[in-house]
């Protein structure tokens, strides 16, 4: 399992990562569907390809197709609308907000997943790219949609550790 292979491939240094991925994902409350989209959105905004190559395969055998490629699609625009959307609220001029953004985000009017579960992918890949702004709106979408906040925070807290674990492998790579 990918989990356990990550595990294993961390030093000893980052036991703390190996104790907290085995229980943010072993023991999550999330469905099965908002658990491993989730993983797989952090898995590929980690930029890592070891943590990708292992999160990868389980996350395909445990989601439909739609859902996985719904959770890919949730990675994408959110590197993008990340960049975009921490950039214009970085800059400090509030003009740039009456400014038509432009770019195409089809993906989130039908994205193949339900709503909550695409605005969770987004919201964690929002965490490990740090965008305020993105944090904020699909967090208030979420809490609309009636999520509760044990289960946003959960998204978060995965994010944090597949990142943390991302980092650790690659710097070890180096």
């Amino acid at each position: 399992m990918g989990l356990d292979v990550l595990k294993a491939a961390l030093p000893e240094y980052a036991k703390d990562l190996k104790l907290n991925l085995g229980s943010v994902v072993g023991n999550s409350k999330l469905p099965e569907q908002t658990l491993w989209g989730t993983v797989l959105v952090c898995a590929i905004a980690t930029r890592s390809q070891k943590v990708l190559a292992e999160l990868e395969p389980e996350a395909k055998s445990r989601l439909s197709a739609e859902a996985f490629n719904a959770a890919k699609a949730a990675a994408a625009v959110m590197a993008m609308n990340n960049i975009y959307y921490r950039s214009m609220h970085l800059i400090g001029d509030p003009e740039y907000g009456n400014l038509r953004a432009g770019l195409r985000m089809n993906i989130m009017a039908n994205p193949g997943a339900p709503k909550a579960d695409f605005e969770l992918w987004s919201l964690a890949v929002s965490a490990i790219n740090g965008c305020g702004r993105c944090l904020e709106s699909h967090e208030q979408v979420l809490r609309k949609e009636g999520v509760p906040r044990e289960t946003i925070q959960e998204a978060i807290k995965i994010a944090a550790v597949i990142h943390a674990v991302g980092v650790t492998l690659e710097t070890e790579q180096s």
